[in-house]
């Protein structure tokens, strides 16, 4: 796969599938935006080891996708760091979960804000410039809840449906451009995302926490395995790919048999 001389925004790339997508579109030739909220200091130090080890320019920016200024004036700072945006990978997320009753609104605005709401800002300031070029790759991280449902997981849900839908949207207004944009939807990839969920489950069986994994994935995930990060990367850079022109508007599992069930 060759996106050398492509420029990349990945969203949330400072740990997690996010870094992992970052590290693999470097590896693919594209030199990398990376967002968090960490200040810079914390942040700056990620793209320098990225950009050392894969040879590939890389910067990082900083902003806070709850708010709707930062979300919105996100490409334009990656931009004005480093070059044009060709492609844009919407990975940012957080989780809360708890049942509807008690599910505290601000948790639902946080979650839909970061989720869905920051995805839609940046899809919209990067087209412009990608419809001008006449080539795009847009890559949301949806989940598989964008596709299937889990109980306490309103907000989750919520945005990531929303995010799917959304993306088919752009999709069909962006199919004669030059320009594709999916959805990647992971299973239960090893994330600090979900850290808290396999804690709780360790703790029921007495601290062992590879019997907490199993027994997580055991309601869901038929191969049992929690995904390594790079799993994701590497579809995304298919997506990005040459071979990949023709697929747009898709929401793709990656989920280790979930929704086959």
């Amino acid at each position: 796969m060759n996106l050398n001389g492509r420029t990349a925004l990945v969203t949330g790339s400072t740990q997690g599938i996010g870094l992992a997508i970052a590290e693999a579109l470097a590896r693919a030739g594209a030199q990398l935006v990376l967002h968090g909220i960490e200040a810079p200091a914390q942040g700056e130090p990620i793209a320098e080891r990225l950009q050392a080890a894969h040879g590939r320019r890389a910067a990082y920016v900083q902003a806070d996708l709850m708010l709707e200024a930062p979300a919105a004036d996100l490409v334009a700072a990656a931009e004005n760091a480093l070059a044009p945006i060709d492609i844009l990978v919407n990975n940012a997320g957080i989780q809360f979960t708890c049942p509807i009753g008690e599910f505290p609104a601000a948790r639902w605005n946080a979650i839909l804000a970061v989720n869905l709401s920051s995805a839609f800002h940046t899809m919209k300031a990067a087209l412009p410039g990608m419809r001008a070029r006449g080539w795009g790759r847009i890559v949301n991280i949806a989940s598989v809840h964008g596709l299937v449902a889990s109980v306490n997981k309103g907000a989750y849900l919520a945005a990531k449906h929303g995010l799917v839908g959304l993306s088919k949207g752009v999709a069909l207004e962006t199919a004669t451009e030059g320009i594709t944009v999916n959805c990647i939807c992971p299973g239960w990839t090893e994330t600090a995302l979900i850290q808290p969920q396999i804690d709780a489950r360790a703790a029921a069986l007495g601290g062992d926490r590879q019997a907490g994994i199993r027994e997580l994935l055991r309601e869901k995930q038929p191969n049992l395995t929690l995904l390594p990060p790079a799993h994701i990367g590497e579809v995304a850079v298919f997506l990005c790919g040459a071979a990949a022109a023709g697929i747009t508007g898709v929401a793709l599992p990656v989920d280790g048999g979930w929704t086959a069930q």
